[in-house]
């Protein structure tokens, strides 16, 4: 099911350009806003999927209006970004 909107269930997708390109990781969401870590490690991604996720100095809010769609698997943002 798609939808546009993220939710802490998202906290460890991948985010992904128009073009499917992978641009980094959720790293955490917080009042519905995701937090991108544009340079994820191994330790950043299984921090992430186990709920433990925290936004750092690295990680960028993510605007609820550059996303395209968000899938079971990755946020998908929209071209014109």
């Amino acid at each position: 099911m798609e939808r546009t909107t993220v939710t802490d269930d998202d906290e460890g997708k991948r985010v992904v350009n128009a073009s499917g390109t992978e641009i980094g990781m959720v790293s955490t969401v917080r009042d519905g806003v995701a937090h991108v870590d544009p340079d994820p490690g191994m330790t950043d991604t299984i921090r992430s999927k186990l709920g433990w996720g925290d936004a750092d100095q690295g990680d960028y809010a993510l605007e609820a209006t550059r996303i395209d769609t968000v899938t079971d698997d990755e946020i998908r943002l929209k071209d014109e970004f």
